[in-house]
């Protein structure tokens, strides 16, 4: 099989690549130039175009480096700054794996005769007896990559691979190690390719989109402060709210853009028993009864029922079985059935 591996820089994708060659496939790795400008994060820099090529040279693949960077400017800078000055918290990370490597390259690919692509994610693709495919935790469950993934549908699923899906973090180092990889030992990427650690995220936005000034009331309605920019605050947030210190701790319960408002109340008044949610996708058909709902990255998955609107099915209702802490506008949510994805969405405030 012909497959096309993106190859990031980083130690994940170099195994990935390895272990695609010593199965017998015909690899190509590719690198994808998406960001000009600076990047800190150990993700689209110069230096990591530099180790994917050197390490697909060390295994003996051709590499080549696919310009994405206007559609990464269309389809996620630009989102990302509209959905702050609109009051929402974005996941740019999930937009890039929607629109540009499970999009933009699966398109190239197929042009150029690739039967698959393959990346480096921590997940698997597990088939079902009635023919459809679901995204599946990996192995590695510190490392489990399937909610940024919750988007790929079926047609996606048949010609991608994930080949370190199956080994843990740990084994994917010592294999990199014992084939001499320059990356094995290389740190993970942790942060917005586009955010560097020294600009932030304020700076970033300042100048692309205006900032509102706000106050920050009790959930009395009292005003305790006041912030720079509503547009950088959100639901959940605990610090560089700019208030006194002392107490019980103090999060974002509510953002009101219009109103430029910012509510904070105490942990208990973070907690709700439903989040609405649109954009609502199921994996392969709707599932009904209890599931189990993740609301970031790296979060647990709490049981829960997806409640769909009868009037349109891309909207639902996520009723907790326990009080769950709300979840910023703008955020992914991801139902699982065991450990495999069956649904994925957006929140959104009423």
């Amino acid at each position: 099989m012909k497959v096309l591996v993106m190859m990031s820089g980083g130690v994940d994708s170099s195994v990935a690549a390895a272990l695609l060659r010593d199965e017998g496939h015909e690899v190509v790795g590719v690198t994808l130039k998406l960001w000009g400008g600076e990047s800190d994060s150990g993700c689209c820099s110069v230096s990591d175009v530099d180790d994917a090529r050197r390490v697909a040279d060390h295994l003996g693949l051709d590499h080549h480096t696919f310009n994405f960077g206007d559609a990464f400017t269309d389809h996620v800078v630009g989102p990302y700054a509209d959905s702050h000055a609109a009051g929402r918290t974005p996941n740019p990370c999930i937009e890039c794996n929607r629109h540009i490597k499970f999009a933009a390259v699966d398109e190239r690919a197929r042009m150029l005769g690739f039967d698959a692509v393959a990346t480096g994610h921590h997940a698997r693709i597990t088939a079902r007896p009635d023919g459809t495919r679901r995204v599946t935790r990996g192995a590695d469950a510190g490392k489990d990559q399937s909610y940024v993934l919750h988007m790929l549908d079926q047609e996606q699923l048949a010609r991608t691979l994930f080949p370190v899906g199956s080994i843990t973090k740990a084994e994917v180092r010592e294999r990199a190690a014992a084939l001499g990889l320059r990356t094995a030992s290389k740190p993970d990427s942790q942060d917005v390719c586009f955010i560097t650690k020294v600009q932030g995220r304020g700076s970033f936005l300042d100048g692309r989109i205006p900032f509102s000034p706000g106050e920050v009331v009790d959930t009395a309605g009292n005003r305790i402060g006041s912030v720079q920019a509503v547009e950088l605050v959100t639901v959940g947030q605990r610090k560089g709210l700019g208030l006194a210190g002392g107490g019980a701790p103090r999060y974002v319960v509510d953002v009101d853009l219009p109103g430029s408002t910012v509510t904070v109340g105490s942990a208990r008044d973070l907690l709700t028993d439903e989040q609405p949610v649109i954009g609502l996708g199921w994996s392969a058909g709707a599932v009904g009864g209890d599931l189990l709902v993740q609301t970031s990255a790296h979060g647990t998955a709490e049981p829960a029922v997806i409640d769909v609107d009868p009037t349109d099915p891309t909207v639902a209702t996520i009723r907790w079985l326990q009080p769950q802490r709300r979840v910023a506008a703008g955020q992914s949510v991801v139902a699982y059935e065991s450990d495999d994805v069956v649904a994925g969405a957006t929140a959104t405030s009423r």
